[in-house]
């Protein structure tokens, strides 16, 4: 039933590697190559190679890693893990390859931070986005986002962090979960803002260097300038996403992590600018008013991300997002096709690691990738190890000294063929002053003979420098076909100068024949501010796809739809510009639609009165309901978030909100509503409001009252002893249990029989040896690790007890371990403890299986309780 974990020994992993690479694509065995790991636990593209750089001894439970442009590689060493509580246990490795073989030549403890989940680095500084503990109490206190000097270039924090953002997650999870949910990785985009990926734990109060404070509920993306000021919500309604790849363009792309079960599995999104995605409360039942992703790819655990874009790799696998996936041990390429205003993607299976957690590349192309290679929920001092990968053709090309470089040089760099090094040479120009680097930056924006991906670096690096003085010529670049989105973009970017942008470049875009200029306009005219671009809004066109999903039924979620893109972002515009006077205005006009659509997010009373005044005014019976199903919309709304309780790894997905509380107009409308449903004859139409929009009318019927789950509510006491009770958590929730639970030893050895773990393991060295031996496991692993291996047995397969297909003459084929071998035999024990002996001579071919023959799910009928009893009684084997 269960499997043995055994030490990473690194010196093979080395000698392994080093030694015995081909020029094909090959899977190596896990005992020699990563003990510890999935069987066939490694294998890349023939044209890569693929070699170890660090092992548990410097780099044990590597949450995240950046790459330095320069090729030093920092990892964020986290052996508190996700689920842990102990702080003290976390750092920022620096490792350096000197002269850029492949091998490491020197390291240093840059900094000693806790959980760490996102580096950046940015000439002498490094960012780190990490759980912030209180010395008095040893608790967290919220996760900042901070930056550390090295101008002495040491390897070694020239002093504590500056912090940036402050409390950029919820401190109450923070303490009783630890930060599976958390906030996660950070990266830059060619815009200059950094990107903060947040999970649904949210935040209440986060606070940036300019005192800005911001609340959000769940989850999203965060952006804020590198000195900390500007923090705003870049795009909302993620579960918990881990990172985020950007591309020369400014297309965001995640791969995101949400398999807790109930349905929620992984997905693949391009994320827009203020668009909604929905979860939990729209995700499921109210799908058309959401951005849906690009793809469901099942179960998994999206991690770090990265866009390739480096002309040293082979075409095939350059300009192509990179998504790690915790859960499946694979780097996947994701190829996307550009849709209007989006894309469609085809997944594809690229590098694979044991439980990969991140990747990096720095300007010469080297690429770096972390792997947890079994390291558990609480993080382990004994696993994780980084990997070096770089295309056979490769050859080590020096990136230029930025700081020694000129202005012209720099300016020269943003035409290199890698997204790195135009993205260092530009954040070293804005330290330059404006004088030279706009005119310098601006030349190059304008040669059109350039490569598009260099001019927009050049335009974003003007934008910048340049700031408001070079609204002028940004401008005169909409005129610009080819750079138009760019440069609308760019004029909407920073909201400090937006009243001295004029509206007229993106009121003429709104009908360009390029759905991407329309969308540039439309998130540039949100961002504004100015009430004046609402009636321009509304004449987008809203699509026939914009149907709500039938009663009770789940809706495409994740199925791309770019032809409804720009009338969402234009309905989150209006909403932004609160634009309810224009809206009602369009009420009975062809654009009612989209005006409709907006106002269900606009909870002011004048909105109210204008629907209600415009539903006496029209004879159109379609309108009319329309106009209904709105004001029943706006019956409630959401409360304000505290930050006080979580909706938990399964929350209630009815929707459309989570915590509903009435407000100023909720009198108003439901009297309205009441005088409707009493002269009508369709009494279903009404029944179907209260129930879909839970609006607890108890007059109208269809409405079963529900209390919203919070994870604070929970009561381990009175659940504990509910059979099934594994099988309907998530796994972090289980190990949570784990904690407080200490079983009984005694129970634990009768559901060892009971559960048919006998069947396959031994406890005994005077039984036959079927399966992995238990019978010394608590000397080996611990509690939790136990406990993983029983939840997840595909996670790390153990030394010896891979399981192994063989075919042999006459047909036969056995599956099992392999208990025996010799030059002249192979003895395979199958999972129903039945013996064969097969002679070497017989054998056709052999392969290690990459599942456990331990299916997974044996403990789901178990109750907590019973669960803490078999691995206590595990545990307690140390023969």
């Amino acid at each position: 039933m269960l499997k043995i974990t055994l030490p990473l020994i690194t010196a093979s992993l080395l000698l392994f590697w080093n030694t015995s690479r081909t020029d094909r694509p090959q899977s190596l065995p896990s005992q020699r190559v990563l003990i510890d790991s999935l069987p066939n636990g490694t294998s890349w593209p023939g044209e890569l190679r693929v070699t170890p750089f660090t092992g548990p001894e410097l780099t044990p439970s590597p949450a995240c890693l950046a790459v330095a442009p320069s090729g030093e590689v920092f990892v964020g060493v986290d052996k508190m893990g996700s689920l842990g509580k102990k702080p003290g246990q976390g750092s920022i490795v620096r490792l350096v390859d000197s002269n850029h073989d492949g091998k490491l030549d020197s390291h240093t403890i840059f900094a000693k931070v806790d959980n760490p989940r996102g580096i950046l680095t940015i000439g002498d500084q490094v960012f780190v986005l990490h759980t912030v503990f209180s010395k008095e109490k040893g608790v967290a206190t919220g996760m900042d986002l901070v930056v550390f000097d090295d101008k002495n270039h040491d390897g070694v924090a020239d002093g504590p962090s500056r912090p940036l953002i402050e409390h950029i997650s919820n401190p109450n999870f923070l303490q009783s979960r630890g930060t599976d949910h958390a906030t996660n990785g950070i990266r830059q985009g060619i815009d200059g803002w950094i990107y903060i990926s947040v999970g649904d734990f949210g935040f209440h109060d986060a606070v940036d260097r300019s005192g800005k404070k911001l609340t959000m509920l769940g989850g999203g993306i965060v952006r804020v300038r590198p000195d900390g000021t500007e923090m705003e919500v870049y795009a909302h309604g993620t579960r918990n996403v881990y990172d985020v790849a950007i591309d020369p363009y400014m297309n965001i792309f995640t791969r995101e992590n949400t398999n807790d079960g109930g349905g929620w599995n992984v997905r693949f999104s391009h994320l827009l600018q203020t668009g909604e995605y929905g979860y939990p409360t729209l995700f499921m039942h109210f799908t058309d008013e959401i951005i849906p992703a690009l793809v469901d790819v099942g179960g998994g655990s999206g991690t770090g991300s990265l866009f390739m874009d480096d002309d040293t790799w082979p075409e095939k696998y350059n300009r192509v997002p990179m998504m790690a996936d915790w859960g499946r041990n694979q780097l996947y390429l994701h190829r996307v096709t550009s849709d209007q205003a989006s894309f469609t993607q085809k997944e594809e299976e690229f590098i694979k690691l044991p439980q990969i957690t991140d990747i990096d590349v720095d300007a010469s192309g080297q690429a770096y990738l972390s792997a947890w290679d079994g390291a558990g929920y609480s993080g382990n001092p004994g696993k994780g190890f980084v990997v070096r990968a770089v295309p056979k053709s490769w050859s080590y090309k020096p990136f230029m000294e930025v700081k020694k470089a000129s202005v012209e040089q720099l300016v020269e760099a943003l035409k290199l063929g890698s997204s790195v090094a135009r993205l260092a040479a530009q954040q070293e120009l804005l330290t330059r002053p404006t004088a030279s680097v706009a005119p310098a930056s601006w030349t190059l924006v304008t040669d059109a003979a350039q490569p598009l991906h260099s001019r927009v670096a050049a335009l974003f690096t003007y934008a910048q420098s340049a700031g408001s003085q070079g609204i002028g010529n940004l401008v005169k670049l909409t005129e610009d076909a080819t750079l138009r989105e760019f440069a609308l973009k760019a004029l909407a970017d920073r909201k400090a100068w937006a009243q001295q942008v004029p509206l007229e470049p993106f009121l003429k875009a709104l009908n360009d024949p390029s759905a991407r200029v329309q969308t540039a306009a439309i998130i540039g005219l949100g961002r504004l501010g100015k009430p004046e671009a609402a009636t321009a809004l509304l004449q987008v066109k809203v699509p026939a796809s914009f149907v709500a999903p039938a009663g009770n039924t789940e809706g495409p979620h994740a199925t791309p739809n770019s032809a409804i893109v720009p009338a969402h972002l234009a309905a989150r515009a209006l909403v932004s510009l609160n634009a309810v006077d224009a809206c009602v205005k369009a009420l009975g006009t062809d654009q009612s639609t989209l005006a409709l659509w907006a106002l269900r997010s606009m909870h002011d009373p004048k909105a109210v009165d204008g629907i209600i005044a415009a539903y006496g005014k029209t004879n159109d019976a379609a309108l009319k309901k329309q106009m209904l199903v709105t004001l029943a919309r706006l019956y409630q709304k959401e409360a304000d978030y505290d930050g006080s309780w979580w909706w938990s790894t399964r929350p209630d997905t009815h929707g459309p909100y989570y915590k509903a509380i009435a407000w100023e107009s909720s009198p108003k409308v439901k009297d309205f509503l009441m005088k409707q449903w009493q002269q009508s004859g369709d009494k279903a139409f009404y029944a179907d409001l209260n129930s879909r929009l839970r609006m607890n009318i108890a007059e109208w019927g269809g409405q079963e009252t529900t209390v919203a789950k919070e994870e604070v509510k929970v009561d381990l006491e009175k659940i504990k002893n509910k059979k099934g009770q594994v099988g309907e958590s998530s796994i972090e929730d289980v190990m949570l249990a784990l904690e407080k639970l200490k079983g009984n030893a005694t129970l634990g050895k009768t559901l060892f029989t009971q559960q048919g773990c006998i069947a396959c393991h031994s406890l005994s060295r005077n039984e036959p040896m079927k399966g992995p031996f238990m019978g010394q496991i608590g000397s080996i692993m611990s509690r939790d690790q136990i406990a993983e291996s029983i939840l997840k047995p595909n996670a790390s397969i153990s030394q010896g007890f891979a399981t192994v297909m063989i075919t042999a003459k006459g047909k036969k084929s056995y599956m099992g371990f392999v208990t025996e071998e010799s030059a002249s035999r192979v003895v395979l024990r199958d999972i129903a403890g039945q013996v064969y002996t097969i002679k070497a001579s017989d054998i056709i071919s052999r392969k290690e299986m990459e599942n456990s023959m331990m299916p997974a799910g044996l403990a789901n009928a178990l109750s907590y309780e019973e669960f803490a009893s078999l691995v206590t009684f595990l545990s307690e084997q140390k023969k």
